[in-house]
């Protein structure tokens, strides 16, 4: 008989539902295994493959495949590390004649303020008056909160347990990809035969689609680095690299993203009289924000089977839902799904 949730669905949706709330608690203690795992996933092919093609045993392979991994790992960390501290240490330099520049414009415009105010009522010169410095002041508070003693002590204070966490990460890694054969035949020996196949169907078709999903991602990530790249050798070629890193760091965080590094940064340019340059930095970010808005859905939906429309929905409610998290979890159980659909886990046939 044809319904529209078996018992057996029903009790699938349960165990499921189960494991979130589970995993819900467990998640942000979980973090470091839990990468681990997906990193585990996304290398196991290159492992099969160095197996195949050089006829070696896994073990040797798992060994030379994570020796790899950790080269790029600090040869990538060693020259952002390097690029960032020198990056920082000129913008150290350079402050006091930046806040001798911001000071300046500010003597400029109180005097432009005062001879254009001369037929103006004063009650509104005033407020304008005090409106700016209350604006000024919250803004030196702002920044002496972000920048003071206490939240640099916390950092410094955190890097054990940054340190610890991310040796976890390596040691997990590493136990996964060596076990990752284990851990298969385990779980599909708690299953049927006509279970495994499918949740062997499932998974297969997950982990390509997951594949997929992240390779789109790298590719929008890609498109947006080289654009902020060019764009930026002609505003500012001195730190074009570092910025271009940093925005394709920060613009994986949804809605806001670029604008985050670029908007603050035209707003000084602006502020302090160089209109050119500002605007120039404006119009960057808004390239920026209309390539990940339009391309995005599109590259996705290409990569993981979906179309855009189901891709930006289900990016859509996984932010509402879940926050910045939601953006990547929301297309991924829709990929789950989907691909339990297609396995024959789930079954909806059913007709109004």
């Amino acid at each position: 008989m044809s319904t529209l949730f078996s018992i057996r669905t029903l009790f699938i949706l349960i165990i499921i539902a189960v494991i979130a709330v589970i995993a819900f608690f467990i998640l942000p203690v979980s973090v470091p295994i839990i990468i681990a795992l997906i990193t585990a996933l996304f290398l196991e092919p290159l492992v099969r493959l160095l197996q195949a093609r050089a006829k070696l045993k896994r073990n040797l392979s798992v060994f030379i495949v994570f020796l790899l991994f950790l080269t790029s790992i600090g040869i990538i960390g060693y020259f952002l590390t390097t690029k960032v501290i020198t990056e920082g240490i000129n913008l150290v330099e350079n402050a006091p004649s930046y806040i001798n520049e911001v000071n300046r414009v500010w003597r400029d415009f109180q005097s432009d303020m005062n001879n254009a105010s001369e037929d103006l009522p004063p009650e509104f010169v005033t407020e304008i008056s005090l409106q700016v410095d209350k604006f000024l002041y919250d803004l030196r508070i702002y920044l002496t909160d972000l920048f003071n003693i206490q939240n640099v002590k916390n950092i410094f204070t955190n890097i054990p347990n940054y340190l610890v966490s991310f040796l976890v990460y390596l040691i997990a890694l590493f136990l996964f990809l060596i076990d990752m054969p284990r851990l298969k035949a385990g779980l599909y020996s708690h299953l049927k035969e006509e279970t495994a196949a499918k949740v062997k169907f499932m998974s297969s078709r997950l982990s390509y689609v997951i594949f997929g999903f992240f390779k789109a991602q790298f590719l929008v990530s890609v498109i947006i680095f080289f654009t902020s790249l060019i764009g930026l050798l002609f505003i500012a070629p001195e730190v074009a690299l570092l910025m271009s890193f940093i925005i394709w760091l920060i613009d994986f965080i949804p809605i806001i993203g670029s604008i985050v590094i670029l908007g603050p940064w035209a707003i000084f340019h602006f502020i302090t009289g160089d209109i050119g340059l500002g605007t120039q930095l404006s119009i960057l970010a808004i390239v920026l924000l209309v390539i990940r808005r339009t391309v995005e859905p599109k590259v996705m939906g290409s990569h993981i089977g979906l179309s855009p429309l189901a891709t930006l929905i289900a990016m859509y409610l996984g932010l509402k839902l879940l926050g910045i998290l939601g953006f990547i979890v929301g297309p991924l159980l829709l990929i789950a799904f989907n691909s339990a659909r297609e396995a024959g886990i789930i079954k909806m046939n059913f007709k109004i």
